[in-house]
């Protein structure tokens, strides 16, 4: 079963905008240079400096493709980081909590809520700290 693609009748099915947005989170996410072929990262640059609606099928076919490979690997990566982070800092905040005296805390360590929350928690300071 072939997915649809997002584009309508010759009419742009993302903005100019979307693409240079979509283009900084995956660059963010560092996996702008690792999902990408060096072909599709010059189309996609070529297309976002060129053409502000696109009217080609198979330019919108591959734009389409290009910017569902770089929305599925920021999802996986903010999967990783979620793991990776968010659940070992959950566990280690109910443990310290629990220390304190906050016997309800033992649920933090597998809401995965908590995990996500701190997972953003951490992505946003370690990127307010690289700026710095």
């Amino acid at each position: 079963m072939q997915k649809k693609a997002r584009y309508y009748n010759n009419s742009s099915f993302l903005d100019k905008k979307q693409l240079v947005n979509l283009k900084i989170k995956a660059i963010r996410a560092g996996v702008w240079f690792k999902t990408l072929r060096r072909i599709d990262r010059v189309l996609f640059d070529l297309t976002t400096r060129v053409v502000d609606n696109i009217r080609s099928k198979k330019l919108a076919k591959s734009i389409d493709l290009i910017t569902r490979k770089l929305e599925d690997a920021i999802k996986s990566h903010f999967s990783y980081h979620l793991r990776q982070t968010g659940f070992i800092l959950a566990q280690k905040t109910s443990s310290v909590a629990q220390k304190l005296g906050n016997q309800s805390a033992k649920g933090w360590a597998s809401d995965s809520s908590f995990a996500v929350f701190l997972a953003i928690m951490h992505i946003n300071d370690a990127v307010h700290h690289k700026t710095m």
